[in-house]
């Protein structure tokens, strides 16, 4: 019976993930802005769609497990803009870390250790599944910036080098995406909505 207290406990505090709300806009929704909760559904279904355009060999369920719980410690650590600063992107990751063990450590404990694990691995990207995940919760913001004429990236004033950056995970892994990412950017830095450089 403990067990199954500490996962509803778990459980009912990712409730919390629908409060946090990111920088991008939700253009069929009246432009309001996104929230993390569902913006972890929509890349997870995106990278079962998408991960045929792989390269390397994944493991498609892991990769949805780690999108699923990447953005959990934002409930504590709130969310950062992809382009804020380095220093301020710096300080999130540490605050991430203690979130991540707080938060996971609701769990029992092998399922606090297990997720915490798939936590690490997806921030590091040392293995293909995660960095198939990395990309695919890199390549939606992009596509959502294209629908909405530059969305945050036009807000922001970000640059073309930022978002090819950003999205690097691509390049090698799924060529094929990647090709269409670099004309999607090319095309919003024709239309004004990237800066050039």
């Amino acid at each position: 019976m403990q067990q199954l207290e500490q996962q509803l406990a778990f459980i009912r505090e990712l409730d919390e993930l629908k409060a946090v709300h990111r920088k991008a806009l939700v253009k069929c929704d009246n432009n309001r802005f996104e929230n993390s909760a569902e913006h972890s559904w929509h890349i997870a279904l995106m990278a079962q769609v998408l991960a045929g355009y792989a390269e390397e060999p994944i493991d498609i369920s892991r990769v949805v497990s780690m999108l699923l719980i990447h953005d959990i410690v934002e409930i504590d650590a709130g969310d950062t803009f992809a382009f804020a600063p380095q220093q301020d992107l710096d300080a999130q990751s540490d605050k991430e870390l203690v979130a991540a063990k707080r938060i996971f450590g609701l769990l029992p404990e092998e399922q606090y250790q297990q997720m915490l694990n798939l936590w690490l691995e997806f921030e590091q990207a040392d293995s293909a599944d995660a960095r198939f995940a990395k990309a695919m919760d890199r390549v939606l913001p992009l596509l959502q910036n294209i629908v909405n004429q530059g969305g945050s990236w036009a807000q922001h004033s970000v640059r073309k080098s930022q978002v090819l950056k950003r999205n690097q995970y691509l390049r090698n892994l799924a060529p094929k995406l990647w090709d269409y990412i670099v004309e999607q950017i090319d095309m919003a830095v024709a239309k004004g909505w990237l800066i050039d450089d």
